[in-house]
């Protein structure tokens, strides 16, 4: 079993890298949180999650443990499968995932290209009781209610005209600054900075 990797980065992509290896080349599966991290042609030390199917060897790397792990929890839920788990943790960061299964989000879940409803559903109820270390609670509940905050503000602008891909980035930049804003609070921020 691999169980991690250190070598030079040989070919980057968003979701894959080739990984050289005293000479021997290896695809690793990545999010796009490990992507992010990387640099093509320098050394770096991955934690590896190998799966070996019937008609396949799998390699998935991760920057810090703690992503692996969630990773291996995604893949406990029956429906979710690596490639799945893989665009959880490129689309949503460790402590948004945790927020979204502690306060039973599955509807933030569901934002995840391939997560339908009832995998969704499972998600949280499987992993409710495994993801109390990926965050604090304080924190999970200021992230649940700032995503419910930012979404509704998003929602409110786009029926003003304002597209949701512009608004989104501005959202973020204020609500980092200020995380205790409200709904009517942060559209007017939004609205000025246009």
């Amino acid at each position: 079993m691999i169980y991690s990797l250190k070598g030079i980065v040989q070919q980057l992509n968003p979701t894959s890298i080739v990984i050289d290896v005293q000479g021997v080349g290896y695809l690793v599966g990545v999010s796009l949180q490990t992507s992010e991290k990387l640099v093509l042609g320098k050394e770096t030390f991955l934690n590896i999650q190998q799966i070996i199917r019937e008609d396949a060897n799998l390699l998935f790397g991760f920057n810090t443990i703690l992503e692996k792990e969630m990773f291996n929890l995604l893949i406990s839920v029956n429906g979710v499968g690596p490639v799945s788990a893989l665009i959880m943790l490129s689309s949503l960061s460790l402590t948004e995932i945790a927020a979204g299964i502690l306060s039973n989000n599955s509807a933030l879940l569901q934002k995840v290209k391939g997560i339908g409803v009832k995998t969704a559903e499972r998600i949280v109820v499987d992993l409710r009781d495994k993801v109390q270390k990926f965050s604090s609670s304080d924190e999970n509940i200021s992230i649940f209610v700032n995503n419910k905050v930012k979404e509704e503000s998003l929602s409110a602008l786009e029926v003003l005209g304002i597209s949701r891909k512009m608004s989104e980035k501005m959202a973020d930049r204020i609500l980092k600054q200020n995380p205790d804003l409200r709904v009517e609070d942060l559209v007017k921020q939004i609205l000025k900075n246009i």
